[in-house]
């Protein structure tokens, strides 16, 4: 397994499937494991290093939202105390979640050494909430839109935002949940930018992480420019919206990504 960035605080591995990641934080005493995915190799490298290099670590595992691929590696740590909004404690489709895991599982001839179980939720976050770990202010904010469960995590004592499946270099937003939500939690985006100034530390939940406030404020102007646009769509993605998602990526995916967006506003 790739590990994309390490500095003091934070780990952050890549998973070689929809370059997924997994963040270990090191708060002293305490480790904040961060959805530990994908493949049972990855979940059991993760597994090994909090084992070798935080052995006395009191261990939080926080759950940025409820899809399949990053709850996966749940039962991994089944001592951690585990972190996630109120709403992925409520979260409708349990059962089509667990479902997606053993699909996966089976269709690829996967086997683990843990179950697949829903999480537990032991501190639930029920809207926006503070908590104390380890001497640090952690500050959640829920970050719908993408889906109906999601946080973000920041820590500005080490200058770090974990913000889930948003905020992606490499990804257009997807809007699987609900568009104006979506759109109220790129404006929270930009008022958490300008509230923590200190933060320039960015982990998306598949790409890449950067440590430029520059890139921090483009990556939430362009996913604006990306939602403000697509309601403007007729059936063929335009030559503007065309380059748009390619300054993201050249994946042939993103446009079927964007052809499921404008169906799902043609739903509501």
């Amino acid at each position: 397994m790739t590990i994309q960035f390490q500095n003091q605080h934070l780990i952050v591995f890549e998973s070689a499937l929809y370059r997924t990641t997994s963040t270990i934080i090191d708060l002293g005493t305490d480790l904040i494991i961060v959805d530990p995915n994908w493949l049972p190799v990855e979940v059991a490298f993760i597994k090994n290093w909090v084992d070798t290099y935080f052995p006395e670590h009191s261990q939080y595992l926080y759950f940025t939202h409820s899809d399949y691929d990053h709850i996966i590696g749940y039962q991994a740590f089944p001592n951690a105390i585990v972190i996630a909004s109120k709403a992925l404690v409520d979260q409708p489709n349990k059962t089509q979640i667990l479902k997606q895991i053993l699909d996966f599982d089976q269709e690829y001839y996967i086997n683990r050494s843990y179950p697949i179980l829903y999480p537990k939720v032991d501190i639930i976050i029920d809207h926006n909430q503070t908590l104390e770990i380890g001497n640090h202010e952690i500050f959640f904010y829920d970050a719908l839109g993408h889906v109906s469960d999601g946080l973000f995590m920041i820590i500005p004592t080490i200058h770090v935002w974990v913000a889930g499946d948003y905020l992606s270099n490499i990804e257009i937003p997807f809007v699987d949940h609900d568009y104006t939500e979506y759109r109220k939690t790129l404006l929270l985006a930009e008022s958490l930018f300008d509230k923590f100034e200190n933060v320039n530390i960015l982990i998306p939940g598949h790409g890449d992480v950067t440590t430029e406030r520059s890139e921090i404020a483009n990556r939430i102007a362009r996913d604006k420019k990306y939602l403000e646009n697509l309601t403007n769509e007729d059936n063929q993605p335009s030559r503007f919206m065309l380059d748009l998602i390619q300054s993201y990526s050249s994946n042939p995916n993103l446009i079927k990504a964007h052809q499921k967006n404008k169906d799902h506003l043609k739903s509501i």
